[in-house]
């Protein structure tokens, strides 16, 4: 087997992960309080990526006033507002539609960096942008859409334009990090930022608390930290271009785990959103390869 075939089956593993993060966030939803979710996901990846931070000897760099300002704002967007967002608004949509959302990051992060940097967007970027636009409204005003869901969907892209504010704020370091390094700093911060909201929220000891711990615990261990190993195992053998069209595996796996573990019907609505999302994501992944081939 090649190095890049075994890349291949790292990142297609990694965004099958984050797929199934979708699934764990319904089930958590129904469970615990979205912070405190959030706080116990970061408690439990912490010392996974202390230890592989040791075994592997990455190290934090020395980092200006600045770059810790921005590393706290990361994990309140990123990290925090991603994971609460995606919880709350699982407990009012279904998991295919947050499925489909989320598959818009690649074209959120981008269009993220023309509002904000003022990057000149090329025809290929605006073509996906439409395309994803068109494959969230397409769940979003379905006919089937009540009000709570439309809520839980706007929810869910409110966490996607979180994750877009990571990706962006990244670029705005002035000390290069790391990723284990940064991963591991994103958990502790992520958990001192959670903690506090969650000492404020209600809990209630439910039927289904058992099962929303161990789907927090799975979220920890498996997509958070297993899905970082493969996803950077995977890029080191590929090239990024390549990489970024793997990111289309996760919007698919959640709608395929919405279906075969909660049974979640797929309608014309979802498939019709989750093909435009798709050609979204893969055609900028292939405009990406053709400007790197160029150069």
């Amino acid at each position: 087997m090649s190095r890049e075939f075994q890349g291949y089956i790292y990142l297609t593993l990694a965004m099958v992960t984050v797929g199934s993060t979708v699934i764990a966030s319904k089930v958590i939803a129904s469970g615990l309080p979205p912070f405190t979710a959030t706080a116990l996901r970061f408690a439990v990846a912490f010392p996974f990526f202390l230890f592989l931070m040791r075994w592997t000897g990455s190290r934090l760099p020395r980092l200006s006033g600045r770059d810790w300002l921005i590393l706290v704002t990361q994990a309140g967007a990123g990290s925090v507002g991603y994971t609460t967002l995606l919880i709350s608004g699982l407990s009012l949509t279904s998991a295919a539609n947050a499925g489909v959302i989320i598959g818009t990051l690649p074209v959120v992060s981008a269009a993220i960096s023309i509002l904000l940097l003022g990057e000149k967007p090329h025809g290929f970027l605006l073509l996906a942008i439409g395309l994803a636009a068109a494959g969230v409204f397409s769940i979003a005003f379905s006919p089937a859409a009540g009000r709570g869901s439309l809520v839980g969907d706007i929810m869910i892209f409110g966490a996607v334009i979180c994750e877009g504010l990571f990706i962006l704020l990244n670029k705005r370091l002035g000390t290069a990090i790391p990723p284990l390094t940064q991963s591991a700093l994103m958990t502790a911060i992520g958990f001192v930022v959670a903690a506090v909201p969650a000492l404020f929220e209600h809990h209630d000891i439910g039927i289904d608390v058992q099962s929303a711990v161990a789907a927090v615990i799975y979220y920890a261990l498996v997509p958070t930290v297993g899905g970082f190993v493969l996803w950077y195992a995977g890029a080191e053998r590929v090239s990024g271009a390549e990489a970024s069209l793997f990111t289309a595996v996760a919007p698919v796996s959640a709608v395929i785990f919405a279906f075969l573990f909660l049974g979640e019907a797929i309608g014309l609505n979802q498939i019709f959103g989750i093909a435009c999302v798709l050609a979204a994501v893969i055609g900028l992944g292939f405009a990406s390869l053709r400007r790197n081939e160029k150069a």
